[in-house]
């Protein structure tokens, strides 16, 4: 059964369904939460310095940058707090999957912060578009900025993938089996998930640790730590994929299993937005 605090969607009777409003904490907190990470990450090192020994990658941190502050705690709290009240008071869009769990709501949350990203991401290629062209004064920091971006985007856009179920399956051989036989199937494709999940985090869990704790950047003016801090947020994401394959394994068990057909293509209130503007003409 979804949880109520899930929003239904409602109608609005001949005048077609309700466009769906995200409210303000649905804006502002993955907002908060994503500037108090852009700033936790961006002094990682401060952090690694302050719970790290001295030693020679210590060392070529400390001159390099300062030693932790008020703000860096700060964005620490922020990171938690934001993080916790963005899972709590997320809304389910009229199009997304219906039946929500605890898990569902960090993924579903995550995705909205990944949205977000999105639009961080636009402005700064629409910034160095103007900057370059217009005022001809080109930045030092938006190619990789926007590099650093699209990479948490696709990393992060996984997850909220996986529990939309939106990812690609094939569903010819599916939908003509038994539902036995299809929890058998879907048993099978879960753990092959979590059978890839853990064999790329034992593989690459040497390599994303070490560049995380050198604190490895990109080698350019700008020189942001994209090395430092992707490589660990694949392997975390990737994990988080697994997890969420698990929780969507116990949640449709018991469902109802669906025939997918042509018209799954189609987007309903899309064709319903059409026709009012075709009928007001």
């Amino acid at each position: 059964m979804a949880e109520s605090s899930t929003t239904p969607i409602e109608t609005a009777g001949d005048a077609g369904p309700v466009v769906y409003k995200p409210g303000p904490l649905e804006i502002l907190v993955p907002l908060a939460f994503t500037i108090c990470f852009a700033w936790m990450t961006w002094n990682g090192p401060a952090f690694l310095m302050f719970f790290r020994e001295a030693g020679p990658a210590v060392d070529a941190l400390a001159r390099r940058y300062g030693s932790i502050n008020i703000l860096d705690w700060l964005s620490v709290l922020g990171v938690v707090v934001f993080f916790v009240l963005g899972v709590m008071t997320v809304r389910r869009a009229p199009a997304e999957w219906e039946d929500w769990g605890i898990f569902d709501r960090i993924s579903v949350f995550i995705g909205r912060v990944t949205m977000l990203l999105i639009v961080i991401l636009v402005s700064v290629m629409v910034y160095e578009v103007l900057a370059r062209y217009v005022f001809e004064k080109p930045t030092i920091w938006a190619n990789e900025m926007s590099l650093w971006l699209a990479g948490f985007v696709f990393v992060l856009a996984g997850l909220y993938a996986m529990q939309q179920r939106s990812h690609i399956r094939i569903f010819i051989l599916y939908d003509m089996m038994p539902r036995a036989v299809q929890r058998l199937c879907d048993t099978i494709s879960t753990l092959l998930i979590c059978l890839f999940a853990f064999a790329l985090f034992y593989g690459a869990w040497g390599e994303a640790s070490q560049k995380f704790l050198r604190w490895e950047t990109f080698g350019t003016a700008f020189d942001p730590p994209i090395p430092a801090t992707l490589k660990p947020m694949i392997l975390l994401v990737v994990t988080l994929v697994a997890i969420q394959a698990v929780a969507n394994l116990i949640r449709d068990w018991n469902a109802e299993p669906v025939i997918h057909t042509a018209a799954d293509d189609i987007d309903q209130e899309e064709l319903e937005r059409l026709r009012r503007q075709i009928g007001s003409d």
